[in-house]
């Protein structure tokens, strides 16, 4: 059974501790059980009710009016609210974490279709995909749920991010005016989501791209950039290499492909000093979205030109 302190259920719906803290004294919201130090911990239902709670709130109902709905009528109205038509991201993102909890996979497929019919694919995985993948990630680090909510998940994206990149044609290598992408993942690093968005992303924009995928070693990206000549070449590093390598990685890449711009997304990237130069590390997606259009054929994209 899953345990959650109250930090979690402020990171998992978005709604403040002292706001929790206040529902569950006035109205009786939530049913924590105590440790033996007298800490609160809170349970599956607490956090499916907090969501479905949270949703309808969220969407101007008062939380004296909310209270009085059974865990049906809460549930039921909560994914009412989620089939509209609607601006804010919180009540989809709540259906998305609730559905997560459950394993519930045809509806997660229903609310990403429906979402990426209104959004569009890029829109969706950076409001919705990614931030739900963080909210999973709070519960299973702290030991309170398995991976499997979180695996689901990220198969899912995987799967709508690949079959909308097919859907999308090919450029031509003949076109010489369209900038070359090179993406790959290092030797030991298998957390292919965010190259498969910028794969998306790219393709979407008529770039041309390489998609190499995961776990490559460093001679095998050399000698394709050595082929296929790229204006850029792109990786995410999150697990891999070992947080004291990457620096000597990264020079390495430069100096075997001095023609290319390097560039590195991911948390070990921004939290490594002493880069070379040609080597622009990328803190999120939205950032590596904006500079798509400024990486032209021919031309080094330096991080200051920003």
């Amino acid at each position: 059974m899953a345990h959650y302190s109250i930090s979690d259920l402020e990171q998992l719906s978005g709604v403040k501790a002292h706001t929790i803290r206040i529902w569950e004294q006035r109205y009786n919201l939530l049913k924590p059980s105590r440790t033996a130090t007298n800490i609160r911990t809170y349970g599956e239902a607490d956090l499916r009710r907090l969501l479905n709670v949270a949703t309808l709130c969220g969407r101007g109902q008062r939380i004296s009016q909310v209270v009085r709905l059974s865990e049906e009528e809460c549930q039921m109205a909560a994914l009412a609210l989620c089939n509209e038509v609607q601006p804010a991201d919180g009540p989809r993102l709540n259906a998305l974490m609730s559905a997560s909890l459950d394993l519930d996979e045809p509806r997660l497929h229903r609310l990403f279709d429906e979402a990426i019919g209104e959004l569009g694919t890029e829109d969706t995985l950076l409001r919705l995909g990614y931030p739900l993948l963080q909210r999973l990630a709070v519960s299973w680090k702290a030991g309170s749920l398995s991976l499997a909510q979180e695996r689901l998940v990220a198969q899912l994206l995987r799967q709508e991010l690949m079959a909308s990149a097919d859907a999308l044609p090919l450029i031509p290598l003949s076109q010489a005016d369209a900038p070359r992408w090179l993406l790959f993942l290092p030797e030991g690093e298998w957390q292919e989501l965010a190259l498969l968005f910028m794969n998306y992303a790219l393709r979407a924009r008529g770039r041309q791209v390489l998609y190499l995928g995961p776990n490559l070693p460093l001679a095998d990206v050399v000698a394709a950039a050595q082929a296929f000549r790229p204006t850029v070449l792109a990786t995410v590093l999150t697990t891999a290499p070992a947080r004291g390598q990457v620096q000597s990685f990264a020079a390495a890449l430069r100096a075997q492909c001095p023609e290319a711009t390097v560039m590195l997304f991911g948390s070990l990237a921004v939290q490594t000093a002493g880069l070379p130069e040609g080597c622009m590390p990328l803190a999120c997606l939205h950032e590596f979205r904006d500079l798509i259009p400024f990486v032209n054929q021919g031309v080094k994209l330096e991080l200051a030109e920003k």
